[in-house]
């Protein structure tokens, strides 16, 4: 039976981590910080078990920093930030060629701020691509931001989807032979 076109696909899926920065994270309301960490970082690893590319992007790093060390420790083999100064990760050349390159249908977003960098992104990512983002591994400085940002993007046809509906929905069936080992992620 064809997957339904409205779920996450493992095959097809490329995650975008989207400048998890520390002067960033600084400002985040503490419990919404620590929820997009760890839901980020889950989906991370979960992505290297299961070969999906992972693209990384710092905003203006001069002044904001790298990577933070919690998402930086997680980071697959080869998987260098790309650095960019436009809101929207698309407006780096490198970004661009990077998900081109990795020829898949599907962005599984996550990162800071959702109603600024991720959500210009998501704008500018659909059409050539399904666009996911991760409700729990994003957020922004004030909570109402988020909230407006989440409900523009719905209604423009980026599909809302929580960590866990992603990671189920890359393995498919407890009998996928990484299901005990990536279950245990979220625990």
């Amino acid at each position: 039976m064809p997957l339904s076109p409205m779920l996450c696909d493992a095959d097809q899926s490329q995650l975008v981590v989207v400048d998890i920065q520390p002067r960033l994270l600084e400002a985040m309301p503490e419990a919404e910080r620590e929820r997009m960490l760890a839901t980020t970082t889950m989906l991370i690893q979960a992505a290297a078990a299961l070969n999906v590319p992972v693209q990384v992007t710092e905003q203006y790093p001069e002044g904001l920093g790298a990577t933070c060390e919690e998402i930086a420790a997680v980071l697959p083999p080869g998987v260098t930030p790309l650095s960019k100064t436009g809101f929207s990760c698309t407006c780096a050349a490198p970004f661009r060629q990077a998900l081109a390159a990795a020829s898949r249908s599907q962005i599984i977003l996550t990162g800071q701020e959702a109603h600024v960098c991720v959500l210009q992104t998501a704008f500018a990512l659909q059409g050539p691509y399904q666009v996911f983002l991760v409700e729990d591994a994003v957020c922004s400085r004030r909570p109402e931001h988020k909230i407006y940002a989440l409900e523009r993007m719905r209604q423009a046809g980026v599909v809302v989807v929580s960590g866990e509906s992603v990671l189920f929905e890359w393995l498919r069936d407890a009998k996928h032979p990484r299901f005990k080992e990536l279950a245990r992620l979220i625990r």
